[in-house]
């Protein structure tokens, strides 16, 4: 049968496992954009994981880039919580073997979702399970429900189901509901449905160095992820040499000193004296001290920062706070 030309192997990249276009094991895989990674996104990747195990198959998740909203109703596309390479590397944390990437364009969002099960998951993938999140559709009118899975999963030689979703406090775990609880600075309820903080990584770019004359030198962050938490002062940890440090993180405009100014990420990282200018540093976000606001005078500034290091440092005493970081 002629491949349509958006599933042709040049649209499909590779990550992880072999570099062959034609997978030659068996595989259980899911497929979805999987933004964030959150505890929903996790217990479908451990589904696909355990059962690839159980019959001696390769877990592999199918992804898409860009974000098909982005391409088919740009004006209402979601900033996204990770950045592309954020994401491959935790889906192999979480024990994903092979990831395959569809450029996802308007060609592509014509195939039916038959042709594409046909083509691409069986003929190329070879798959033996297939898991859907809750809700999740794909192909020409979102015809790729769980329920046309099932229904042709018997004629073309695969086992279809899909995972529950998961609920905190009564709601459903989503990208989206994380990307509002972190624009309303609630970084703790979003660290329980991530499972772990979130984070935003980029390069430390030179600023104008007022810490440094306030006794707190600062990281000037530029992050690479879109989603960035309410302006405030935070609690945060910055991965530095491969060791998760402690640190307090302003994201705010810097109104004692400018009126009006763009907005910015720093980090005063405890007990470390280096010279970041140039590193991409990595930073999570732990708890929320306290609203940016505007000081009378340095001296007031340098005392209310005092007070937030030490709030911090206490902080981190609290058991199991260390032990959270090590999550992806």
């Amino acid at each position: 049968m002629p491949q349509h030309p958006a599933t042709h192997p040049k649209n499909l990249r590779l990550f992880h496992g072999t570099d062959n276009a034609e997978i030659a094991r068996p595989t259980v895989l899911t497929l979805g954009v999987f933004d964030g990674l959150h505890l929903g996104h996790q217990l479908i990747m451990q589904t696909v994981v355990e059962r690839a195990h159980a019959i001696g198959a390769l877990p592999t998740v199918l992804t898409f880039e860009p974000h098909p909203r982005a391409v088919l109703h740009p004006e209402s596309a979601p900033p996204l919580l990770q950045t592309f390479d954020q994401k491959i590397e935790a889906l192999g944390v979480l024990g994903i073997e092979q990831t395959i990437v569809i450029h996802f364009d308007k060609t592509f969002a014509q195939i039916r979702a038959e042709d594409f099960l046909r083509d691409v998951i069986v003929d190329r993938l070879h798959a033996r399970e297939v898991y859907l999140g809750r809700g999740f559709a794909f192909g020409h009118n979102r015809e790729g429900h769980i329920n046309l899975l099932r229904s042709v999963s018997k004629d073309l030689g695969f086992f279809a189901a899909e995972v529950p979703e998961v609920r905190l406090r009564g709601k459903r775990v989503s990208s989206t509901r994380i990307r509002e609880l972190l624009n309303q600075g609630r970084v703790n309820l979003a660290r329980r449905m991530l499972g772990r903080p979130y984070g935003v990584e980029g390069r430390v770019v030179r600023g104008v160095e007022r810490g440094a004359k306030l006794g707190f030198p600062t990281a000037n962050l530029h992050p690479r992820n879109r989603v960035i938490p309410l302006n405030g002062v935070y609690v945060t940890a910055t991965l530095l040499e491969g060791e998760w440090r402690r640190s307090v993180t302003n994201i705010g405009t810097r109104p004692t000193f400018e009126a009006k100014a763009e907005t910015s990420v720093e980090t005063f990282v405890m007990n470390w004296s280096g010279d970041l200018y140039g590193d991409v540093v990595r930073v999570r976000f732990l708890h929320r001290l306290r609203d940016e606001k505007k000081f009378n005078s340095i001296e007031e500034l340098k005392s209310q920062i005092e007070r937030d290091v030490t709030r911090a440092q206490n902080y981190f005493e609290h058991v199991g706070v260390n032990n959270s970081l090590s999550a992806v």
